[in-house]
């Protein structure tokens, strides 16, 4: 067995582990490991050929092989990062002992003085929602589908039908739409969209795709191959509405019905889990419950900007290579983050209040359903930290604020983020 030790040990190399390798790597750590399961670096995004990434991150409008790129470009830059593809993690103990799997060397046993955990998100399937009806060919996840079309040069089929409105499948129905298919329609379980805003208005209205609000399917067709689907409306209990049931010949049925953070080694360590955003529960410094062990991106909670995903992994990989050094301190009082009334979720879900004197925490927040004209407040001690009016809100795209530094004193155990409609009436 092949013995190796690092500083700071990046499970996965995909937007968040790379910025996370890379400011663990300008933040004093000596030795880097990025591992790797895929044969390349740059996760999900080496198939997301669209534009529309970067905005934030690097103030152009980049695509996702572009973005990635950039990012591994800087890793490389770096002799003091080392990366292992076509590596599979085994297990990771408390003492950050992490054994390891690939073709080439075989089994590695690792150890690191910080680990950061940025493993992201897998899609739900035919299985975890349960559509009932025959099993042909022709169900795919959007996700699978999309790396069929743009890397593999396939196309699942010719005539679609996407279930769920989540950004993935609406890409996916332009995407299609491009390369000939017809799209017939896209089905919401929800009142309202799950994806961003302007692409429902890039990939659908553009293109003339019906989306269809408070519907799903209730019957797959077809003996060998997808012939078709039966999809029916919804009450507000998301039950299917008798009498409401109508057919969609076609060969392909997308699924596009949410992600699952990926945390079964955060998981298997005992690690903390917030049970709303399927992730760990992390602090400002993306530090985890278990000293020693970080976490950002989409393993912690799903982001709807990668842009926000690479400044988690950098803030991650700063304070893993400050914990690596000797530099940070897990000691402190700490502040619980309660998302109420109308908002859903908010991460970092502990504030430590012994490392935040000159820096502002930044919270991202997803709120509950859709609000328009509403303001969002934080409050601790009856003390007001945050006030700001948002013209509209919607669970698929994230809310983004800071509290000010100069706020952080007057932080009491417990720091409550609600919305409030105009006249003082709280979020549903």
């Amino acid at each position: 067995m092949i013995e190796q030790a690092y500083d700071v040990v990046v499970v996965g190399g995909g937007p968040a582990g790379l910025a996370a390798a890379v400011s663990a790597s300008d933040n004093g750590a000596l030795r880097v490991l990025v591992i790797e399961r895929d044969r390349e670096l740059g996760g999900i995004l080496q198939q997301c050929i669209h534009n529309g990434f970067g905005l934030h991150r690097f103030q152009q409008e980049l695509t996702g092989p572009g973005y990635a790129g950039r990012y591994i470009r800087m890793v490389g830059e770096r002799p003091n990062i080392a990366v292992l593809l076509d590596t599979m993690v085994l297990s990771v103990a408390g003492d950050k002992t992490i054994l390891a799997v690939n073709p080439r060397d075989g089994l590695l046993k690792i150890t690191a003085a910080a680990v950061v955990f940025a493993m992201g998100c897998r899609e739900r399937t035919r299985g975890a929602i349960r559509i009932p009806g025959s099993r042909p060919a022709g169900v795919f996840t959007a996700g699978a589908a999309q790396r069929m079309v743009n890397m593999e040069g396939y196309l699942p089929g010719k005539k679609i039908v996407i279930l769920g409105s989540g950004d993935i499948g609406l890409i996916m129905a332009r995407r299609l739409s491009l390369e000939g298919c017809d799209v017939k329609a896209v089905l919401e379980i929800m009142p309202y969209s799950n994806g961003l805003t302007r692409n429902v208005v890039q990939c659908l209205e553009d293109f003339g795709i019906p989306l269809h609000l408070s519907h799903t399917v209730v019957g797959v067709h077809g003996k060998d191959r997808v012939t078709g689907i039966t999809c029916a409306k919804v009450d507000d209990a998301l039950r299917p509405v008798p009498g409401s049931e109508f057919d969609l010949e076609c060969d392909c049925l997308l699924l596009s019905v949410g992600l699952i953070p990926e945390n079964e080694l955060s998981g298997d360590l005992g690690i903390e889990m917030d049970g709303l955003t399927g992730g760990p529960v992390v602090d400002q410094l993306r530090q985890t419950s278990l000293p020693g062990f970080f976490a950002a991106g989409n393993v912690v909670h799903v982001h709807d900007l990668v842009d926000f995903v690479s400044e988690e992994g950098e803030t991650a990989g700063k304070y893993a290579a400050r914990h690596a050094c000797g530099l940070s301190s897990s000691v402190g009082r700490l502040a619980r983050i309660m998302a109420s009334d109308g908002v859903r979720t908010a991460v970092p879900q502990v504030v430590r209040l012994d490392d935040v004197r000159t820096a502002p925490v930044r919270l991202y927040m997803r709120v509950a359903r859709p609000e328009r004209r509403v303001t969002l407040r934080l409050l601790s001690n009856s003390e007001l930290l945050l006030e700001r009016v948002l013209p509209v809100a919607k669970p698929g795209e994230m809310v983004v604020a800071d509290i000010p530094a100069d706020k952080l004193r007057a932080i009491g155990d417990v720091v409550t983020v609600v919305l409030r409609r105009q006249g003082g009436e709280q979020g549903e």
